[in-house]
C-alpha cells in the first residue's frame, strides 16, 4: 500500500469511527438489513449514503455505501471498471477476495481468476489493513461471508453512486445503483 493510499484510508476510518458517523451509519444499516430480511433469495442489498452523512471526506470520494452481505453467502466476481473502491468491515468478518493479477485481466468466468484473501474484522483496535481493503478500478474482487453473522461493510467510491458500474464475468456492465437490482 503506497503511503498516499494509506492517508486516504486513515483517513475514511478516522471519519466512519467517529461517534457521530457510527450514530448515522446504524439506522442505514438496520433499514438495509430489513431489505435483506425481506428477500430470502438476496445474497446482499444495499443503500447509497449521502455522502453530508460523512462529513469532510477525501476529494476523490464521490459516493459512499452501506451493504449488508448474507452469512453463508458468496456474491460472485465482480469489478468496477470507473471507480476506485475503498471498504471497511463495520459489523462481523468476511473475506474480500481480489484478484491477484492485473487490471487488464478480461475472463469469461470465475475460475479464470486468482483469487487473494483479505479477511477483514471489525474490531477497531484492529490494524488498519484488517479492517479496510483498497481496490483499484477494473479490479476483480468477490465477497465470502462465513457462517453465523450478516457481515456489514461501508464502502467508498470515486464515482457518484448514480454513475458507479459493475461489472460480471462474462456479463455486460450494469450501473450498481439501478433500482431492480437490490
Amino acid at each position: 500500500m503506497t503511503k498516499e493510499e494509506r492517508s486516504v484510508l486513515e483517513t475514511l476510518d478516522k471519519i466512519v469511527q467517529s461517534e457521530k458517523v457510527r450514530a448515522k451509519i446504524l439506522p442505514i444499516a438496520e433499514r438495509v438489513r430489513a431489505n435483506l430480511a425481506r428477500k430470502p433469495g438476496a445474497l446482499m442489498t444495499w443503500e447509497p449514503v449521502a455522502l453530508e452523512t460523512f462529513g469532510a471526506l477525501p476529494p476523490a470520494i464521490r459516493s459512499g455505501w452501506v451493504f449488508i452481505l448474507r452469512a453463508g453467502s458468496d456474491t460472485g466476481a465482480e469489478r468496477h471498471p470507473n471507480s476506485h473502491q475503498r471498504m471497511m468491515s463495520f459489523e462481523a468478518t468476511g473475506d474480500l477476495q481480489t484478484d491477484a493479477t492485473s487490471a487488464e485481466h478480461t475472463v469469461q468466468t470465475e475460475s479464470e481468476i486468482d483469487w487473494r484473501s483479505n479477511i477483514l474484522v471489525s474490531d477497531p483496535k484492529a490494524p488498519l489493513e484488517r479492517r479496510w481493503v483498497s481496490i483499484p478500478s477494473n479490479i476483480w474482487h468477490r465477497p465470502v461471508i462465513p457462517k453465523g453473522a450478516d457481515w456489514v461493510v461501508v464502502s467508498f467510491h470515486t464515482v457518484p453512486a448514480a454513475e458507479l458500474v459493475e461489472e460480471r464475468p462474462g456479463a455486460k456492465q450494469m450501473f450498481y445503483a439501478s433500482e431492480n437490482r437490490n
